[in-house]
């Protein structure tokens, strides 16, 4: 993060920040008949997730109880699930949300497809040492038990975190050319080619290559996957497509479809507005308003209800109005 004009997270650190008096706030708001559900997302959505760590410290110390423990008991429903998730530090969110993807009955494809593409091959480095730390096993063999060929190889490409960096100017017609005819021009797909190119080149490299393979190909790459390779391959290609053209907008376009269906879709709901609220909520936001006309806000608003609605709405950080962009 550069200086704070570059800082593009809706949720920033308290400037007059007291980890004792907060802790005395929250411990009052639990306290007697009722909790006051208010008090406590206001402030916990008014913080950032190092300040919450040091208020749990701060709460331990006082009441010698752990306050994520206090508040699950105090709370419930998908209130309770927003608020522990923004209780839970980020590269452990990370960790436990691979881990329940693999370890529940069937795997959560979605999600790791969505952590695996989205994050930064040194963020993912982190997330493995915290995930043996926690649960003990190594990711890698976690995905490995779970998840089968080029899927799974691409998924393990993308763990390893080895993209280049930089440009390779010496490269980029080739790339494009070496995926067009992994796939486009011939019968059947080769797709270790894609692996290869789409595991392990910058993104700012692949930017190039995908402008030169509309230029060859007279179609988007996203286009050829589709019309090459089905399934969780796919899905996890065309998420790295979008994730190398702009995270922001690939967020956007999954909030998006976590509410405006039948039923919404709150784990995705969550899972987006917790890990991107001090990351990029205020490029997702733009996306958002640009891309459907209608701004974050009013859609979180229309969709959910309650405290719930409420914390999301914090989280959001404010309205935008469709014209503004």
């Amino acid at each position: 993060m550069g200086p704070a004009g570059d800082y593009r997270g809706t949720v920033r650190p308290f400037v007059n920040f007291n980890p004792k008096s907060d802790a005395e706030f929250l411990n009052k708001a639990m306290k007697g008949i009722g909790t006051d559900e208010d008090a406590v997302l206001m402030l916990l959505t008014a913080r950032s997730n190092g300040q919450r760590q040091e208020i749990k410290e701060a709460y331990k110390k006082s009441y010698k109880k752990d306050l994520v423990s206090h508040l699950k008991s105090e709370l419930d429903g998908l209130f309770e699930s927003l608020i522990v998730a923004l209780m839970t530090p980020p590269i452990l969110y990370d960790a436990s949300l691979l881990n329940k993807a693999l370890k529940g009955a069937g795997t959560n494809d979605e999600v790791l497809i969505e952590v695996l593409a989205s994050r930064s091959p040194e963020r993912l480095k982190e997330v493995i040492k915290t995930y043996k730390k926690e649960f003990g096993g190594k990711l890698e063999k976690d995905i490995m038990s779970d998840t089968s060929g080029h899927y799974e190889k691409l998924l393990l490409v993308l763990l390893q975190g080895s993209r280049e960096e930089g440009v390779n100017e010496g490269k980029i017609e080739k790339d494009a050319k070496d995926l067009f005819e992994a796939g486009a021009s011939k019968v059947g797909t080769d797709e270790e080619v894609f692996i290869s190119i789409l595991g392990k080149r910058s993104h700012e490299h692949l930017r190039l290559v995908f402008a030169a393979y509309k230029k060859l190909a007279g179609t988007d790459i996203e286009e050829s996957i589709k019309s090459e390779t089905t399934g969780n391959l796919e899905n996890l290609m065309v998420a790295i497509v979008k994730c190398v053209r702009s995270v922001p907008a690939y967020f956007a376009v999954s909030l998006y479809g976590s509410m405006r269906r039948a039923g919404t879709d709150d784990g995705t709901l969550i899972r987006v507005m917790v890990s991107r609220s001090e990351v990029d909520m205020l490029d997702i936001r733009e996306v958002f308003c640009q891309t459907y006309k209608v701004s974050l806000y009013n859609t979180i608003q229309e969709d959910t209800k309650g405290d719930y609605g409420k914390a999301l709405l914090y989280l959001c950080g404010g309205n935008d109005r469709a014209r503004d962009f």
